[in-house]
């Protein structure tokens, strides 16, 4: 269960503070943030073609 609480502490649309002074390291983490997102909606849709 603590794993969700990481993802979804991650994906919140907080802005970080401690990482706010490189554009570099806050362009990464949006990244990421679209993979996630992505990767999460083609596991649900994979999983409900599997159910179907």
């Amino acid at each position: 269960m603590a794993i969700w609480k990481k993802i979804w502490s991650y994906l919140r649309l907080k802005k970080d503070t401690e990482n706010a002074g490189n554009a570099n390291i806050r362009l990464m983490h949006g990244i990421n943030k679209i993979s996630i997102f992505l990767f999460l909606i083609g596991l649900i849709v994979l999983v409900t073609k599997c159910v179907s």
